[in-house]
């Protein structure tokens, strides 16, 4: 029978993070709780002159294998395992001479801190954990009796709750703290999991773990009648100041999805030696352009689509200087993201109160995980992420007209902008600026349709007489299996065009190109984006 509220007699303390130990071990001894200890714990509490028994009096046992051996014991795993409620439990332990431990405090080898600086696979080994494990799993499964404390962040908790209780705890708090201590494990053994998945290159293990810690529960999700959360990736690899948010208000769960969109998308730009800006909305760039200043590519970046822009997310691969945040302020704009935000800038931005500003680290983008997880229903997608690259060696001229210098550089700028676009994908550039983006469609033709549409919206709110699109190229995320796409094209200016290939109506297209006096260029790869 479980009893709502457990008195706290005897507590077992084993930990290598030492932090506050000491300050929860004399208020454990305020109440009259026996401690016992291991090795290192127990000399840091016995330096602050606080009562504690060493392990080896309860097992009779010294620990060995340099330490590797030493909680793993019946004496112990009795005393935290033994059923305060079953009659048989406690002869067990009584004939054994086993006393019953009612508070277990433990935390674990900090493994990740020894992948993240880079330790050796030896070092490694010798971090992962078992008596610690198997000890606060062996408690926290025992929550019915036993109180199981895992971080040291909880130590407060704890003290609040022997202070409410008088040296009890209550089975609520038990419960809690017991899946705080399982989830824990779990992310530990994720943790080890994964890093022998890399280290033994192993691409696709039996079985596939993934851990995460709450960061900060979010308003909403999508939508205000669906709850959100924000975690952090735990897997010994993450990169700390990836960004840091300067100004504004709290991410919601849409600006989070366009902040990592923003982010894959210039890291295509990242290493660009011209300012390159992009708009982002709804995961999806609806303009991205490049200049001699900064002003320059985000009036080209904003003129793409203006309408499209408002309440759109600004990323750039350069400092926001004053001219440009003057210029950004003029447009409704949920999210400014770059390197760097000069002081003047964030003067001007200060007027704007929930305008969220975040400066992003560039270099932190080749971090990025190479792995990408999507949930379906009863499982997950695991797959590799998009990396894929095309150099302009890599371009296969197909059509009988060889592209210029100038259009080549179109094509790859344009490359880059249709890999970050949903599926189906065209995009129009011209100088190395976007002039139309069709996205998201069931048909390619009616992507193709969309951007001309773009482009001519574009035209008419410049007040220009010529259309943006001649003298322009267009990309396809995928190839065309007919050449009705292309005609729309050319009927606008269009000038050449990179694709994938590999239709079996390729042939056809590439006589439709010839036959327009178009340049076409294959890639041999596909950019898909669901």
């Amino acid at each position: 029978m479980v009893k709502d509220e457990i008195k706290v007699k005897r507590a077992l303390l084993s930990v290598y993070n030492k932090k506050d130990i000491v300050k929860l071990a004399s208020v454990l001894v305020s109440y009259g709780i026996e401690i016992i200890s291991t090795g290192g714990t127990h000399k840091v509490l016995r330096e602050a002159k606080i009562p504690v028994k060493k392990i080896e009096e309860l097992t009779n046992f010294p620990e060995i294998l340099e330490g590797r051996v030493k909680t793993l014991h019946p004496k112990i795993y009795g005393g935290i395992l033994a059923s305060r409620g079953k009659k048989t439990h406690l002869e067990s332990i009584n004939n054994h001479n086993i006393d019953e431990i009612d508070l277990v405090v433990s935390n674990l080898y900090p493994f990740d801190e020894v992948i993240k600086r880079g330790g050796s696979r030896e070092e490694l080994v010798e971090n992962i954990d078992v008596g610690g494990p198997s000890m606060i799993r062996a408690a926290a499964k025992n929550f019915s009796f036993v109180t199981v404390v895992v971080e040291c962040c909880d130590y407060e908790d704890l003290i609040e709750e022997l202070h409410r209780k008088k040296g009890k705890t209550s089975y609520s708090f038990r419960k809690n703290k017991s899946q705080i201590a399982f989830s824990l494990t779990a992310s530990y053994d994720t943790l080890i999991a994964n890093w022998m998945e890399r280290d033994f290159e192993i691409e696709f293990p039996r079985r596939k773990s993934f851990s995460g810690k709450l960061v900060q529960q979010l308003p909403y999700g999508e939508n205000p009648h669906q709850r959100a959360g924000l975690y952090s990736k735990l897997d010994g690899y993450e990169k700390q100041n990836v960004f840091k948010k300067i100004q504004g208000k709290d991410l919601s769960y849409n600006n989070i999805n366009d902040f990592d969109a923003a982010c894959d998308l210039i890291s295509e730009f990242s290493m660009e030696d011209r300012p390159v800006v992009a708009i982002i909305k709804h995961l999806n760039p609806c303009g991205v352009g490049s200049g001699d200043t900064l002003v320059k590519a985000y009036k080209a970046a904003l003129n793409c689509d203006r309408a499209s822009a408002f309440g759109g997310i600004v990323v750039l691969n350069s400092s926001v200087n004053e001219e440009l945040a003057t210029l950004i302020t003029e447009t409704f704009t949920e999210m400014v993201i770059a390197p760097e935000v000069e002081d003047k800038a964030h003067s001007i931005f200060r007027k704007k109160k929930n305008l969220r500003v975040l400066t992003l680290n560039l270099k932190s983008l080749q971090f990025r995980d190479l792995m990408s997880l999507k949930e379906i229903n009863h499982g997950f997608l695991f797959y590799q992420k998009d990396r894929g690259k095309i150099l302009e060696r890599d371009l296969q001229i197909v059509s009988e007209k060889i592209p210029s210098k100038s259009q080549i550089s179109d094509l790859l700028f344009a490359w880059k902008t249709v890999k970050h676009v949903r599926s189906n994908a065209i995009v129009c550039v011209k100088d190395n600026c976007t002039v139309g983006i069709g996205a998201g469609q069931m048909s390619r033709l009616d992507s193709s349709i969309i951007a001309i549409r773009k482009s001519e919206e574009m035209q008419k709110n410049l007040g220009l007489s010529s259309k943006v699109t001649s003298g322009a190229v267009l990309a396809s995320d995928a190839f065309f299996p007919f050449s009705d796409g292309l005609k729309e094209a050319s009927k606008v200016g269009i000038t050449a065009i990179i694709q994938p290939g590999g239709s079996i109506r390729d042939q056809q297209v590439i006589d439709f190109a010839n036959l327009h006096g178009l340049v076409m260029v294959f890639t041999g790869m596909r950019h898909f984006k669901h």
